[in-house]
């Protein structure tokens, strides 16, 4: 039976119990489009129906992702993407948009004054209502939604011509576990003209050193109604921070952020890269966790950070140590941070015991003491300096 005969049968149904049924047995392998299309009638029919609206909700969360509601409601992540793609676009710019969500970028980059703005969305039940939602902003005729994966995306036959602007925000916590180094690998070289432009332009991840016995507590409860639960912490070894435990855990800064890695998203690579920092403490306190960041830059001056000053949807990430290292000013921790093209790993080196490593930390403790000087002094953790800019790619292997 074809599309439009099912569609027609379907109409024909005025039994919600019926469509209830069909909506069960319907197979999920369109993403969930006709499933969607039955509760729906099902609902228009029996609005009160308790299962329809049960089956609809788990249908929702099974295939569009909870994070795409704060992410859309994260004023300062979508006034600088607003600013960057105004910075980028420019009239008669023909932009491909990855992951197009909501459709938010896609409609930035159409009233920046680009020509005609490609945007491409994997999961159809999304596509299906970025595609009304751009409709209902009077953009159909500037925006084309294309309900395919990026890399399924074909120059001639899904757009007319390569992209001078490639806008994508398909990055974690630490930047790499939505894949976006693959994306942007292939849609620079394959999708995009020689010289185009992105946003992001670049980004950073970082690392320090974080005092919390809240996070501890939360990832790593020592016992429970008299219970030692500690052969259990074994399996916590990195906690994955949600915006309101953020919050709640008031994670000390314990030393400034020292650079891991870097990525330039115009010209990305898949290479792995490992490396080997001290982390350093410009204060007195007890070490927790290795706290990881990240630093984007959307254009020149535009940023958007996850570190610990900043507030929005972004989650964060913290590895944990197996016990609390008591530290003080001038201390360091070594640290050995590895990443492939999706991933991130990061392990904690022995305390130092070599005479080179004993005169290494006399060195930063110097630096350390004048760190700490420029912090009180402003007032402020988030008066350290960010580390600078030293390239393009991540260093290899």
């Amino acid at each position: 039976m074809s599309e439009a005969s099912q569609q027609g049968s379907l109409e024909d149904v005025q039994d919600a119990g019926t469509l209830l049924e069909l909506a069960k047995t319907a197979p999920l392998t369109d993403g969930g489009l006709r499933t969607a299309q039955i509760l729906t009638q099902a609902l228009a029919i029996d609005p009160h129906n308790h299962e329809a609206q049960v089956l609809q909700d788990r249908l929702h969360q099974m295939f569009v992702p909870r994070w795409h509601f704060p992410m859309l409601a994260d004023t300062a992540r979508n006034q600088a993407y607003a600013k960057a793609i105004a910075a980028k676009v420019k009239p008669g710019d023909v932009v491909l948009d990855i992951g197009c969500g909501a459709g938010l970028t896609a409609m930035l980059a159409a009233r920046a004054g680009a020509k005609h703005v490609y945007t491409c969305e994997q999961q159809p039940m999304i596509a299906e209502a970025a595609t009304r939602v751009i409709a209902d902003n009077g953009l159909s005729d500037r925006i084309t939604v294309i309900p395919k994966w990026s890399h399924d995306v074909v120059v001639g036959v899904d757009i007319p011509e390569p992209a001078d602007v490639v806008i994508s925000e398909i990055v974690d916590t630490v930047l790499l576990g939505e894949g976006a180094l693959a994306t942007l690998t292939h849609a620079m070289a394959a999708l995009a003209k020689p010289d185009a432009r992105a946003v992001p332009e670049r980004g950073t991840l970082m690392a320090q050193l974080v005092e919390s016995d809240k996070l501890v507590d939360l990832w790593r409860p020592q016992q429970a109604e008299g219970f030692d639960l500690s052969a259990f912490h074994h399996f916590a070894r990195i906690a994955q921070i949600t915006p309101n435990d953020f919050a709640a855990c008031g994670m000390k800064p314990l030393g400034p952020t020292t650079e891991l890695f870097q990525f330039d998203f115009t010209r990305p690579n898949l290479n792995p890269a490992r490396a080997t920092e001290d982390l350093f403490c410009t204060a007195a306190g007890t070490v927790h966790a290795v706290f990881v960041s990240f630093e984007m830059e959307l254009a020149a001056g535009i940023r958007v950070t996850n570190d610990l000053t900043s507030e929005g949807h972004w989650g964060r990430t913290a590895f944990l140590l197996d016990s609390p290292m008591i530290a003080r000013a001038g201390d360091f921790m070594r640290v050995t941070a590895q990443h492939d093209s999706s991933q991130l790993s990061l392990s904690v080196h022995d305390l130092p015991s070599s005479q080179e490593d004993a005169d290494l930390a006399a060195v930063w403790m110097e630096r350390a003491q004048q760190a700490r000087a420029h912090l009180q002094g402003n007032g402020h953790p988030a008066a350290i300096a960010q580390p600078a800019w030293r390239g393009a790619d991540a260093v290899g292997l």
